[in-house]
């Protein structure tokens, strides 16, 4: 079970992460990107920082390689929004669950339909 200070630096890193992706990184590459999570380790050294991505695979590729660029200066924006004793080093991954969630409603809803 996650304490519940580490709850809200998790929620804290999260929201401050998706400010940033929206007001602060201004390359045209980057399309829909929402942040899903952020996992930060309890000494503060390093976040796990989940994204879903919308797009055809080539440009979800291509904003994850503009986003591993782009780790410093996120990482010193985090520091200047969120106070910690520790600015945690981002690892970044994809996060496949709306898409799979997507996928799995499409073929619910076409059994449905083959079924009436």
């Amino acid at each position: 079970m996650i304490p519940e200070r580490m709850k809200r630096v998790n929620e804290a890193c999260k929201e401050a992460l998706g400010e940033i992706l929206q007001e602060k990184i201004k390359d045209p590459r980057i399309g829909f990107v929402t942040v899903t999570s952020v996992e930060v380790t309890p000494d503060l050294h390093q976040a796990k920082v989940r994204l879903s991505v919308l797009g055809p695979e080539e440009e979800v590729e291509t904003v994850m390689r503009v986003l591993e660029r782009a780790k410093g200066f996120m990482r010193r924006e985090l520091g200047q929004r969120v106070r910690m004793r520790y600015t945690p080093e981002l690892r970044i991954f994809l996060d496949r669950g709306p898409e799979v969630s997507e996928r799995v409603q499409s073929i619910l809803q076409d059994l449905a339909e083959e079924g009436e």
